[in-house]
């Protein structure tokens, strides 16, 4: 069982190579929410090859962003969150990691719907309420192991996604007349922008766990390496399920928008095969669910540490935390499983709107302004370098968010401009850009960064000690 959370991770307990980040994120892509994220592209409006061309920029230009962060693991060896510290301040930070822990959660909780209702019909229970419990106890179980359990699930996540979602791609070939249904429609700038927001905003919300899982690997890991393992193994991971999504939706129409999880049971053919998908379905929501409470435990953690200055938690507060998140997620997915579709887009695209600024900010100070280097016992010392808040961050942080309002197109809020685009949402587009290029011309004035990044001296247990530059 992993012993460490958000402290810093001694060299001597670093190991692995950046491959393991492939495996780890294909698994977690591969997987049912990412079809439904695929189809909906089809469903509000846009033809199938517009679509599949759509995602796959966005999924693209979202998994530069997402990989980005991920390279950050090795060089600190901290979670993600607690990186943002020299951005936002110690106690600056709590407010993007107030946003953070909301999608964990609603992604548990919209994930755990569909493999309740996997797991429902393996086990031939009556309702799907039962599947959801079954679940999420599973879940509890991998994320309170840890780091290690998580990695492997992603790998047989891999392999069980690539043999089930690959036959199931068949299966819509030999069933329907795939021609028949796609290419018919015109390109659309609406929709298509819309598709290429969901692929972008699936990947940008990686963001802000993505360095959780590479922060065990050893400090001389390449950057280049863990770039281009994470970005291949989510990028190509997730356009493979959106494809199948998008394809699914444009032949079976209203068939799919009922029971995503049933027709896709019933498209794998006799009984055996239907028990099988179902599993197929229940693993890669399993994988991914994973990530969302472990990385909902980093963000509790390092919400509630930065008052107390805590560095270190009991194996048994680390078990608490991560049940309770997990039965919040499940109180909510059993109370709101109805309109699946239309509210998870409304949910994803919300994100976006939060977190493309947290991307921004933390991406150019750390590559731009900082050029890599980090205080890290800093990161935990409100005193220290990066103080309690960081007025530049905060201000650009709250304004990238709200130059995207009227860019919006939400079922909530169309923005005013977005109603003169014909309802292309560019919002995310908007925010990325202006936030970058406010915080670059703040921070590079006001900014102190290290001459060179700082590490705790490795003492006993890699506890917070006497500082050592490196």
């Amino acid at each position: 069982m992993e012993r460490r959370t958000i402290e810093v991770i001694p060299d001597a307990e670093r190991y692995g190579t950046p491959r393991s980040q492939f495996t780890l994120w294909f698994g977690a892509n591969m997987q049912v929410t990412a079809i439904v994220d695929g189809a909906l592209a089809v469903v509000f409006g846009a033809d199938a090859l517009w679509a599949i061309l759509a995602l796959l920029i966005g999924n693209v230009l979202g998994g530069i962003v997402m990989a980005l962060h991920a390279a950050q693991g090795p060089r600190l060896g901290v979670p993600q969150m607690i990186s943002s510290r020299a951005q936002f301040g110690v106690y600056g930070a709590v407010l993007p990691l107030s946003l953070v822990i909301l999608m964990y959660m609603g992604f548990a909780a919209t994930g755990s719907v569909l493999a309740g209702q996997a797991v429902s019909e393996m086990l031939h229970l009556d309702n799907s309420d039962a599947g959801i419990l079954i679940f999420g106890a599973l879940t509890a179980v991998i994320a309170i192991t840890g780091y290690r359990l998580i990695h492997i699930a992603g790998r047989v996540a891999s392999v069980v996604g690539v043999l089930g979602l690959g036959y199931l791609m068949v299966r819509v070939f030999t069933q329907y007349d795939v021609g028949a249904h796609v290419g018919n429609r015109g390109f659309e700038a609406a929709t298509f922008l819309l598709a290429v927001g969901l692929g972008a905003g699936w990947q940008l919300t990686f963001g802000p766990y993505v360095a959780d899982y590479s922060r065990y690997l050893p400090r001389s890991a390449s950057t280049r390496a863990t770039f281009w393992s994470t970005f291949a193994g989510s990028v190509v991971g997730s356009q493979l399920a959106m494809m199948l999504g998008a394809l699914t939706a444009a032949v079976a129409g209203n068939a799919f928008l009922s029971d995503q999880v049933g027709f896709l049971g019933d498209l794998a053919g006799p009984a055996f095969a239907a028990l099988l998908i179902y599993l197929v379905i229940a693993v890669g929501k399993l994988a991914v669910n994973c990530l969302n409470a472990y990385g909902g435990l980093m963000s509790i953690l390092t919400t509630v540490t930065a008052f107390d200055g805590r560095s270190r938690i009991s194996a048994a507060a680390r078990a608490g935390y991560i049940v309770g998140f997990i039965a919040v997620s499940m109180a909510i997915a059993l109370a709101a499983s109805d309109d699946f579709l239309t509210n998870f887009k409304n949910f994803v695209l919300l994100l976006l709107m939060v977190f493309t600024p947290w991307s921004a900010i933390n991406l150019v100070d750390y590559y731009l302004v900082s050029r890599e280097r980090v205080d890290i016992p800093a990161l935990y010392d409100p005193d220290g370098r990066y103080g309690r808040w960081s007025i530049p961050a905060l201000t650009c942080y709250v304004v990238g968010v709200a130059v995207q309002i009227p860019f919006l197109a939400t079922k909530m809020y169309t923005g005013a401009i977005t109603k003169q685009l014909d309802g292309a949402d560019i919002s995310w587009i908007v925010g990325l850009i202006v936030t970058a290029v406010l915080y670059w011309l703040w921070a590079r004035r006001t900014a102190n960064p290290p001459a060179r990044t700082v590490h705790p001296a490795e003492a006993g247990h890699g506890d917070l000690a006497a500082k050592s530059a490196t």
